[in-house]
């Protein structure tokens, strides 16, 4: 190999000598002026102080949000079924499986599920109160600029139930009528966001159940949440059905606060893992059936987080699946 013009290399290697001791002008700048080089050498010092300290200082408070040996605290809504739903002894459904097996593969000594109405469930995460969400949570842009999203665990999109007596076969067949959404959800965003220009009301109920109640009791036309949760729901009542699906390429993920990116990433390794050795696949087949094909529940996404969302690392994951 040959150096460039001018540039002296070593036979050894083909790349330019190391040179002993400072260069002919870096010689000269010092005997001018000692001072400013000393100034210099201070404040690179402290830079690189400042950011291990910092760096430091980050890692202990996330150590201290996620503390090892104590139970995982984490937050949904209860009522969505069969994602989460309270049992006879304690939350279940598929949602509750998950993160069960998440907080077994993380080492924590149990899992502590925390019922919290949607509406107040970022509040929640917000003051520590749990360290991550688990509810089937949309991953959103707006939503990516508040909190960190996992890679996507599972597809999703609109749903409507309508009475069986009822028929919908588009967004025109909502003109003139009213539908019942779950206040704060995806659902309630969509609906806000094409009323004026489908021509329907807006109803919002504190839970899930409340809407599917306002549907039978004919207050509402449709009830509105997503797909798998509206599915399950006829299936568990002959009075409803899901008479149109609206497949827009949403997905559910965990969301954690923007300072936990380290313990985001941990968990994600994890959930990378259980899609890998068909523990996720085997999850939705128990509670919702086999899942579609190159589905996010078989999919393991390059990076950290959501691709196309803000908190996305473009690192590739350190998987050590056991």
């Amino acid at each position: 190999m040959s150096g460039s013009a001018g540039a002296p290399t070593s036979r050894a290697t083909g790349w330019p000598p190391i040179r002993r001791g400072p260069d002919p002008d870096t010689e000269q700048q010092l005997r001018r002026n000692p001072m400013k080089h000393f100034k210099n050498l201070t404040v690179a010092a402290a830079a690189l102080l400042g950011a291990t300290l910092f760096a430091g200082s980050a890692s202990l408070a996330q150590e201290a949000d996620h503390p090892a040996n104590a139970p995982l605290v984490v937050g949904t809504d209860f009522g969505v079924a069969p994602w989460m739903v309270r049992g006879a002894s304690g939350p279940e459904g598929f949602g509750a499986d998950l993160i069960n097996e998440v907080g077994k593969r993380l080492g924590r000594p149990k899992v502590e599920i925390v019922d919290i109405p949607f509406s107040g469930l970022f509040a929640a995460l917000f003051a520590k109160r749990i360290e991550f969400t688990v509810n089937p949570l949309n991953i959103t842009a707006e939503r990516s600029e508040r909190m960190l999203f996992t890679e996507p665990l599972f597809a999703t999109g609109n749903g409507f139930l309508v009475r069986t007596s009822d028929e919908m076969k588009g967004f025109e067949d909502l003109k003139g009528k009213a539908i019942a959404v779950n206040r704060g959800t995806i659902s309630d965003t969509w609906a806000t966001a094409n009323a004026e220009k489908y021509g329907f009301e807006v109803q919002r109920y504190d839970a899930f159940p409340d809407t599917v109640q306002a549907l039978i009791t004919r207050r509402a036309f449709a009830a509105l949440n997503e797909i798998p949760t509206a599915v399950y729901a006829a299936k568990q009542n002959k009075a409803i059905k899901v008479a149109f699906k609206d497949y827009n390429g949403r997905n559910f993920g965990y969301a954690f606060r923007n300072e936990s990116n380290a313990y985001r990433n941990k968990v994600e390794d994890i959930l990378q893992c259980m899609k890998l050795d068909g523990t996720m696949r085997k999850m939705h087949e128990k509670w919702y059936g086999k899942p579609d094909d190159g589905s996010a529940i078989d999919t393991v996404y390059f990076g950290y987080g959501a691709p196309g969302f803000k908190g996305f690392e473009a690192t590739p994951s350190a998987l050590n699946c056991k």
